[in-house]
């Protein structure tokens, strides 16, 4: 049963610890290690810039997350006004359809909640190497038989006005995802080149290659697709290049983005971060009502 309800238009970025149990209540040292990565899963992210195949979610959360969502699609639904942004389609094509939005956390118990699940929080802080705090969350979801793409990108060219690059993406997948229905691609190492300047978020799947150099654009060439049960999750690099094809299968593809940073970021720009959000200061750490604190020592 969805946990939305009659006060589901209240702002819940007020709340900064969870304020239900979809999640558990795991905070013994013991149940948190049950959540932690091993040195090779380590290891593999450092050399490869992601990490995938993760269990995050049971099929109750799943089922929780889903019903929630489908009130979303509704441009007017109750709490609308609450989104950072919203896109009923972001695709540059009618006919291909990719909706994307930020904000979900603000809106109801279980996107909230999502934030501070341990099996997030946990492999998060070894990854970031310290405390985790929310930069901010995302939806997107390629509807069967004609979703759109998402083209190649890093995601820090989105986010430049953050400083130091110590960012971490949780792409979790709420459906099966598989190269037919546009599951999420990487290309291994690419973190290790240097930032690239935006060529589009949802159009053409080839405009990377006028920022790349030969040698990257054939690296381009060998992507790695990321097929994930529905609950299971990937971590990646802020870096990492990455994308995804269009779904033409009769199946959904559906997906949550926690977006995290290292304590410490700091705002780069005296302009709110995000729409309707906070400003910060230019040099001031990343903090207040819209960047929670995941993690405690």
């Amino acid at each position: 049963m969805s946990e939305m309800n009659s006060s589901q238009a209240n702002d819940l970025s007020s709340a900064h610890s969870p304020i239900g149990t979809l999640f558990g209540t795991a905070g013994v040292a013991d149940d948190l290690n049950s959540f932690s990565l091993d040195d090779n899963q380590l290891n593999f992210y450092k050399e490869n810039g992601y990490l995938a195949g993760i269990r995050i979610l049971n099929d109750e959360q799943i089922d929780v997350l889903r019903n929630d969502l489908q009130h979303f699609f509704e441009p007017t639904h109750t709490g609308h006004e609450l989104w950072h942004e919203y896109h009923t389609n972001e695709s540059l094509n009618p006919d291909t359809i990719l909706f994307h939005a930020l904000g979900a956390w603000r809106q109801t118990p279980a996107f909230h909640d999502l934030l501070w699940h341990p099996a997030f929080t946990v492999p998060a802080g070894q990854l970031l190497g310290g405390q985790v705090r929310f930069w901010h969350d995302q939806l997107f979801c390629k509807p069967a038989r004609h979703g759109g793409v998402v083209a190649w990108h890093q995601d820090y060219s989105y986010w430049t006005r953050t400083r130091p690059m110590a960012h971490l993406t949780c792409w979790i997948g709420l459906d099966d995802t598989w190269t037919d229905n546009g599951c999420l691609q990487y290309i291994p190492g690419s973190h290790r080149w240097d930032l690239l300047p935006i060529t589009g978020l949802a159009g053409d799947m080839e405009a990377i290659q006028q920022v790349l150099t030969k040698e990257q654009w054939s690296q381009m060439q060998s992507p790695v697709a990321i097929e994930l049960k529905a609950g299971e999750c990937s971590f990646h690099h802020p870096l990492l290049v990455h994308g995804s094809f269009a779904n033409r299968t009769d199946h959904p593809r559906r997906a949550v983005v926690l977006n995290a940073v290292s304590d410490g970021v700091r705002s780069e720009t005296n302009e709110p971060l995000l729409a309707g959000a906070d400003s910060i200061p230019r040099g001031q750490p990343l903090a207040g009502r819209f960047h929670p604190l995941l993690t405690q020592t």
